[in-house]
């Protein structure tokens, strides 16, 4: 069983229909506030196939973030995820390696500690590494569905971070933002584009992730997100060490 413990957070991963649950608690509270449905869980058919990764505190024991993962074998298996619902991926079909998608990324909207990333990735990095991911992937959100609230952030987006061509998801969700299209001639404001870029989406960049040309408007969720796609073999090796330092 994957178990990582650094500083205040321990890592692990979810037993039994009380951790699920928790977890389930949790994404609500992230995501799903604006919804009457649910009775106070974020719940859907996936979670049934997914491995369930929880981030609690050391002392007391109160879950802080969470996500899942779905494993593929290949890329012929990618219309089983998640992210297939809302993207047209017949691109990745032909991806020979090991996928993973992760999802349901949340951390309680309460607290603020970047250490709390730091451990998921580090979690994160020792599944990749004992499993031999080779491609991870899956949907980035922003909060809320108003994409005026992100132009730099995508416009840096479009300027830095497209999918190769070969790779890139097609349109499929009936409400989507072409940010690329749309901001064609736009140049970011750095600045403003790290403050409204989410910290996980910050990651997967900072690691080489690349991205769709279009944002889904998806009203269940109240958020607007971006296919993310991330080669570990593409990871620079000074990320990849900072990472592995985290997972020991």
């Amino acid at each position: 069983m994957i178990g990582l413990s650094k500083g205040r957070y321990r890592a692990r991963i979810a037993e039994g229909v009380e951790d699920l649950r928790a977890a389930q608690r949790l994404r609500h509270l992230a995501f799903a506030r604006h919804r009457a449905d649910g009775g106070g869980l974020d719940a859907d058919d996936f979670d049934g196939r997914c491995t369930h990764f929880l981030v609690e505190e050391a002392r007391g024991g109160r879950l802080v973030c969470c996500f899942r993962i779905l494993p593929l074998h290949g890329g012929c298996e990618i219309s089983r995820s998640y992210s297939a619902q809302f993207y047209e991926l017949s691109a990745l079909e032909v991806y020979e390696g090991r996928l993973a998608e992760m999802g349901r990324f949340c951390i309680h909207p309460d607290i603020q500690d970047p250490d709390i990333l730091r451990v998921a990735w580090g979690a994160l990095t020792r599944y990749v590494d004992e499993t031999g991911v080779d491609l991870l992937f899956g949907c980035a959100s922003f909060p809320g569905t108003d994409a005026a609230r992100y132009l730099d952030a995508f416009a840096m987006l479009k300027e830095r971070h497209l999918a190769p061509k070969r790779w890139l998801p097609r349109v499929k969700a009936p409400n989507v933002f072409r940010f690329a299209q749309r901001l064609a001639r736009c140049k970011p404001d750095t600045r403003q584009a790290m403050l409204r870029m989410p910290p996980l989406l910050r990651s997967y960049l900072l690691m080489g992730g690349w991205v769709s040309d279009h944002a889904v408007v998806d009203d269940h969720m109240n958020t607007l997100h971006v296919f993310t796609g991330l080669e570990i073999g593409a990871i620079p090796p000074a990320r990849k060490r900072l990472l592995r330092a985290v997972a020991q």
